[in-house]
């Protein structure tokens, strides 16, 4: 067991034996790496995730915005003090990984990282929640005991023992990360290969693709993989015989989530995780190898490390051989923090108001990429409290987030937020009611909420379930095979909605102009199609269907017992329009080109014969041979960007972050100005924020766009 584990059964057999094993001397070298790591790693974050770079948009200082704290009396400092905060907690992620005053640093860190963390629901995620672990942590730990200027200006810390409990924390923490989120996946919507499907027609999958079909890489390598790797991972970075396997597979893994997600630094951090399930000494072998003239500089590499008053030796080799209270209280804080952190992401019993289709705030429940959703539908209703008047917002206004669409309590904060807004403009004492649809792992699309509520009046606490969500209709869930043969057998040009109601309601929907040939399809339940122009009613029983007509509005109301499900199937015929006369184009330039059109082009198609010139798109008359060209030079811009060389790459990634990041120094050296002698003039401040806006020539010139459908954008 001691081989295998690195502790005897005898040390589980009392209190005292279990203190004097989580307090054993351990050598400080892989936790002084990993404090230099997590600190650098949280320096850059702090100018890119956590949104110093863009700092005063984030924060919009004095515009009527609507924030979603998690406590609703915190809020944003003034812009200048904000840019404060952020540049303490940068100086304390500076001072961790050097070492520095390094208590102070790790309290710097933390208690401006909780405070940003917890002034914003809309940004919490899994891994940012992690990071505010990890510093936490870090502050009770001696992480400071190896490469730390601490122990150049100490020399009695330098290369001095940690107790075992310091790596026993982070080392279960990890494991929790990668093995609570692989219990998550055994949903059965992980399962069957319903939560990511799309990430299988990522190029990265592509060496799969070559031998499977797309079903079953997303079915086996996406999902299986996946689910196959979280729960493992942890057990095999522990043994010895197995983690030169896990390092591979868990480094493959995390640089291939780098590119899938924008997820920041989280995929290096857990990259830096993984060297502490090694033997505590491998940095000393690792800078053994170097040269002997970079020693100065490297961390030490002798074996022998001080004793310090963190540890209990064994009686004889020092004279800190008793249990004291701070070894009686480091072991206590272990246990209680690892039961805590396996009962939190289980604790949504209590905190049921956050509740929603997923259980609790996103974030502590470690249930990664377990549920994509999409919005189909989105409307926002306020109604006069004295007139009665009734209107309609656009879905987002006041607020840069669109979080609030999933979770009740920022709904319910939103709300509140609008009713103090809506008088500014004339709205007195408003009601506001949301209509907001929502797929669900490729369900159908379902209100999340209940229309008829007005969300100001709304009861809602943390601690109770909130009555007036919906229940998610899962068993509907079968549907989804069907759906995958009926989109199998459309046409590349015809596109298909999936929608359940609930009895008693109706979805009031516009038809745009573009959209031709919209039809109804009935799948289970009874709907009542209103065409409102018309002042017609129409009853369709399953397997029954409607046209609709184009540019006008149409209500289908539940009239059935239970749920209805329909589907709309439409074609754009705007789009398919412009397809076909792109392809016309191309086949006449093509013909141009190698000299087989005989005809004269006309004067509105002559800068086609002049495509590969930057000013034919100028020149242009005819708005469809402008929009051609246009789509032709973004096509060949990214087909240049995806054939361009590692270096290449590596350049445009290094200015685009060089240029981020120098905007959040100086928009903070500009802050610490005002706050220190004052606002200058308008005139002044105006050309230092523009100095500090400034980006490289191909970012001004719109060349970093990526190619999107044509269609969507509104040079239509």
């Amino acid at each position: 067991m001691e081989q295998i584990f690195g502790f005897k059964k005898e040390d589980l057999t009392s209190w005292q034996n279990l203190v004097t094993l989580l307090n054993r001397p351990t050598d400080p070298a892989s936790l002084g790496i990993f404090r230099c790591l997590f600190g650098l790693l949280m320096a850059i974050d702090i100018t890119q995730e956590r949104g110093l770079s863009h700092l005063d948009y984030k924060y919009l200082d004095g515009a009527p915005v609507c924030r979603f704290p998690l406590f609703n009396f915190l809020q944003p400092l003034p812009m200048d003090w904000m840019y404060l905060v952020y540049a303490v907690m940068f100086l304390g992620a500076l001072g961790i990984m050097l070492g520095c005053f390094y208590r102070l640093s790790c309290l710097m860190f933390i208690s401006t990282y909780w405070y940003i963390f917890f002034l914003d629901k809309t940004a919490w995620n899994n891994h940012s929640y992690l990071y505010g672990l990890i510093g936490f942590q870090l502050t009770l730990m001696d992480g400071n005991r190896y490469w730390s200027v601490d122990g150049l200006r100490r020399p009695s810390i330098r290369n001095a023992h940690v107790p075992l409990w310091n790596y026993t924390l982070l080392r279960t923490q990890i494991f929790i990360v990668y093995f609570i989120a692989g219990i998550k996946k055994l949903d059965a919507d992980w399962v069957e290969g319903y939560s990511m499907s799309y990430l299988a027609h990522h190029w990265l999958f592509d060496p799969f693709k070559t031998i499977l079909p797309v079903e079953l890489v997303s079915l086996l390598v996406v999902h299986g993989g996946g689910l196959m790797l979280d729960l493992s991972a942890g057990y095999l970075l522990f043994f010895d015989a197995t983690r030169p396997y896990a390092f591979f597979f868990v480094s493959y893994f995390h640089c291939m989530n780098s590119q899938l997600f924008s997820i920041g630094m989280f995929s290096y951090t857990m990259l830096a995780t993984s060297p502490l399930f090694c033997y505590t000494d491998w940095p000393r072998r690792f800078f053994s190898h170097f040269p002997s003239f970079l020693k100065s500089v490297l961390p030490f590499t002798s074996p022998e490390s001080q004793t310090s008053t963190s540890c209990v030796y064994p009686e004889g080799q020092s004279t800190i051989s008793k249990l004291r209270f701070k070894h009686k209280l480091g072991a206590f804080f272990t246990i209680l923090y690892i039961a805590e952190q396996f009962f939190m992401p289980y604790s949504h019993f209590i905190t049921q108001g956050y509740n929603n289709w997923t259980n609790g705030l996103y974030g502590y429940s470690w249930d990664m990429m377990v549920h994509s959703r999409s919005h189909q539908h989105v409307k926002i209703t306020y109604k006069d409290g004295i007139t009665g008047e009734i209107g309609y917002l656009n879905p987002g206004v006041f607020t840069q987030s669109k979080r609030w669409k999933d979770h009740g309590d920022m709904l319910k904060q939103y709300a509140t937020c609008l009713h103090q807004f809506l008088p500014r403009y004339n709205v007195s004492d408003p009601e506001i009611y949301f209509d907001i649809w929502v797929s669900i792992n490729e369900r159908f699309q379902q209100r999340i909420f209940d229309p008829r509520v007005d969300i100001v009046k709304a009861e809602w606490s943390p601690f109770k379930p909130n009555p007036w969500l919906m229940p998610l209709l899962v068993d509907l869930s079968p549907w989804r095979t069907k759906f995958q043969e009926i989109e199998g057998s459309l046409d590349n040009q015809t596109e298909i909605v999936f929608i359940a109601d609930f009895p008693g309601l109706h979805l009031e929907n516009f038809v745009s102009e573009d959209l031709g040939n919209t039809s109804i399809h009935v799948l289970q339940g009874q709907v009542s199609v209103e065409i409102v122009e018309e002042k017609k009613n129409h009853t369709l029983q399953p397997g029954e269907q409607i046209q609709v007509p184009a540019g006008a509005y149409h209500k289908v109301y539940t009239v059935s017992e239970g749920p209805s499900c329909y589907m709309y199937i439409y074609v754009n015929t705007t789009e398919a329009a412009l397809q076909e006369n792109f392809t016309k184009l191309f086949e006449l330039q093509e013909r141009v080109r190698n000299g087989t059109e005989t005809e004269p082009l006309p004067p509105e198609l002559q800068p086609l014969m002049a495509a590969e010139d930057g000013e034919a798109e100028v020149n242009a008359t005819d708005p469809i041979v402008r929009l051609f060209l246009k789509r032709q030079r973004r096509m060949k811009e990214v087909k240049k960007r995806r054939e361009a060389g590692v270096l290449e790459r590596f350049e445009r990634f290094a200015v685009k972050k060089y240029y981020t990041i120098r905007r959040g120094f100086l928009m903070t050296a500009i802050a610490m100005r005002n706050l220190a002698v004052g606002l200058p003039p308008l005139e002044q401040l105006t050309r230092e924020v523009a100095f500090a806006n400034m980006k490289e020539p191909q970012a001004e010139a719109n060349q970093d766009e990526r190619l999107k459908d044509e269609v969507g954008h509104g040079e239509l």
